[in-house]
């Protein structure tokens, strides 16, 4: 009787791990599910400013410039109903380059998109993304210029611009437009409201950099939903 006993409560045993495993297996698999949607939604950064405090730079950036002149004021404007990032001041002139970057960003291969609107300015109203940030004088970058009505890429190597490629379009001031670029090893691509205009190779920034904004001179630009995305070579 006892031999019946043991033996019951082995089978039972055996079928309550048996079930238990079934049961673990399900959760595994969502697990591992979840784990890479999180990891695929986090290569993906969207500021839209909405949260940051108004009359201050957002929370985790620095602000730095390229040329004469003096540092630019970079700081979160109300625009209607919206929070946007402005670069507010019209003091410097010339070969004036003000920037403001992301603290935490490092990206080599990327894709970084943003809205801008230029505003004010008599020498300038452009402005667009930077990527691959060194340093205030070691950059890509590439802007629009509704003054001048043209869409181009530069490097800007040790405090000198250098033009990589441009085009001419129609770009009316005070309208909302999005730039929007990809790197991967040395190939650029640069598009402007979803169309792609320059397209060039490039091998002066190899290295991984910080990303952010960029304007000239005097312009005054605002700038909203700023996003960045790991890209695999």
């Amino acid at each position: 009787m006892k031999k019946v006993i043991i033996l019951f409560h082995a089978v039972l045993l055996l079928v309550t791990l048996s079930c238990g495993e079934t049961k673990e297996s399900k959760p595994e698999s969502e697990t591992m599910d979840q784990e890479q949607t999180v990891k695929q939604v986090a290569t993906d950064t969207l500021f839209t400013f909405n949260s940051d405090e108004t009359g201050k730079m957002p929370a985790g950036w620095s602000a730095y410039f390229t040329g004469k002149g003096s540092l630019g004021k970079w700081e979160i404007i109300k625009e209607s109903e919206n929070q946007v990032l402005a670069q507010v001041s019209q003091e410097n002139f010339g070969y004036h380059f003000d920037v403001i970057v992301w603290d935490e960003s490092n990206y080599q291969n990327l894709e970084i998109s943003v809205k801008f609107k230029g505003v004010k300015g008599e020498e300038d109203q452009g402005g667009g993304p930077v990527w691959r940030y060194q340093d205030p004088d070691n950059y890509y970058i590439a802007r629009a210029n509704p003054l001048e009505n043209n869409f181009r890429v530069y490097k800007v190597v040790d405090g000198n611009r250098k033009q990589l490629a441009s085009a001419d379009m129609d770009m009316p001031t005070g309208e909302w437009h999005t730039i929007s670029i990809t790197m991967i090893s040395n190939h650029i691509e640069c598009y402007y409201d979803g169309k792609k205009y320059l397209d060039i190779t490039d091998d002066t920034f190899a290295d991984s950099g910080k990303a952010g904004l960029w304007t000239k001179a005097d312009a005054n630009t605002y700038f909203d939903d700023l996003k960045i995305k790991h890209l695999q070579k």
